[in-house]
């Protein structure tokens, strides 16, 4: 597979870890400094120091895993950290993990010192098809997702599907939820692909070729203001039933298990408001019922889950903006929906 160049970077696939060792030698780091959780502490840093040593020119820097995580207050604790180790302007970020640590950890490099050079490995399927790829660093607030941040480029990116070995079902799953919108959005083809394809350990083929739409897309619209609005397919309602979840389930949804709710959501807006056929949302509706488990939302969760919708980052004054599909492999941005229609497209789910 190609290496796919993005905005003033690399996104290596083939040998990436050895590759990742040549770039640290022709940057000459001061120093490096390795941001991972606890989890991937144990199931992905010992790859890792296969290729960079046990006793290479690096400090660990751990955050507990999660979510809950990806706030200031771990910021704070990483930037104390890399000011306790010395870390100069030619310190090195390399972030290690899922989403959490590939936004967080972009975030703490790109303010630290008005910037540090960082780059991603990202560890899981979500990560390596969406947070990965297209400079977007950042942290919640008050249950926000992603309010403040930064539009930052790493210097590289480094994919290895050695790391896919390490994931529960769960999180393939929730990567595969990204990787079925880019087919939603911008390829039919691959989206037929998808559904006949194996998906309980998605190949580094179909990985490449999501990364490659991704990558189309905010190349020509790093900074979201015109059609990298497409990837918010799914994420204006699905954001806000991820963050209930988190809020009020002993098991929180994954991203990814809240963005099929939130495309199923948001292809019946589509069928409503922006062309999608009857057939095509159909559909739609079965591929996401096979792969993905029913999720209970009550009625009265709904005043809360349109609050959290009104909160969205992408949304025009006080009017919330969705990107729906006119078919699919086509999608159209910036169409406002009523509370109302939010709220008739959650009770369409829910009858399913």
């Amino acid at each position: 597979m190609e290496t796919i160049q993005s905005n003033g970077y690399n996104i290596y696939f083939e040998d990436s870890l050895t590759q990742l060792v040549k770039f640290i030698e022709q940057g000459k780091y001061s120093r490096s400094f390795v941001l991972t959780d606890e989890n991937t502490s144990v199931h992905c840093l010992p790859l890792l120091q296969q290729y960079l040593g046990e006793d290479g020119n690096y400090d660990l820097i751990e955050i507990n895993a999660g979510e809950e995580s990806k706030n200031i207050d771990f910021c704070v604790g990483v930037w104390k950290m890399l000011i306790d180790f010395g870390a100069d302007r030619k310190a090195l970020m390399i972030n290690l993990g899922g989403g959490v640590i590939t936004d967080l950890g972009g975030f703490v490099a790109s303010t630290y010192k008005r910037g540090i050079d960082f780059v991603q490995i990202p560890t899981t399927l979500l990560s390596q098809v969406d947070a990965s790829v297209g400079g977007k660093t950042g942290v919640d607030l008050d249950s926000i997702k992603n309010i403040i941040g930064t539009f930052t480029q790493p210097k590289a990116v480094f994919m290895a599907a050695e790391f896919f070995k390490t994931l529960p079902d769960r999180q393939i799953l929730s990567g595969l939820a990204e990787m079925l919108k880019h087919g939603l959005i911008c390829d039919a083809a691959y989206w037929d692909k998808l559904k006949t394809s194996d998906l309980s350990l998605p190949s580094l083929e179909l990985v490449h070729r999501s990364v490659e739409i991704k990558n189309e897309v905010v190349t020509e619209d790093p900074h979201e203001h015109g059609i990298r609005k497409a990837l918010n397919f799914g994420h204006t309602i699905g954001h806000a039933v991820e963050t209930y979840s988190m809020l009020h389930d002993s098991d929180p949804l994954t991203h990814g298990e809240a963005i099929a709710v939130g495309m199923v959501c948001e292809a019946w807006l589509s069928n409503k408001k922006a062309g999608l056929s009857d057939a095509e949302l159909a559909e739609i509706v079965e591929v996401f019922g096979k792969l993905y488990p029913k999720h209970k939302i009550a009625d009265d969760s709904y005043p809360a889950l349109f609050t959290l919708m009104q909160k969205d980052k992408k949304n025009q004054g006080n009017k919330i903006n969705c990107t729906l599909l006119t078919r699919i492999g086509q999608f159209s941005i910036d169409n406002i929906c009523t509370e109302d229609e939010l709220c008739d497209s959650l009770r369409y789910y829910t009858t399913l």
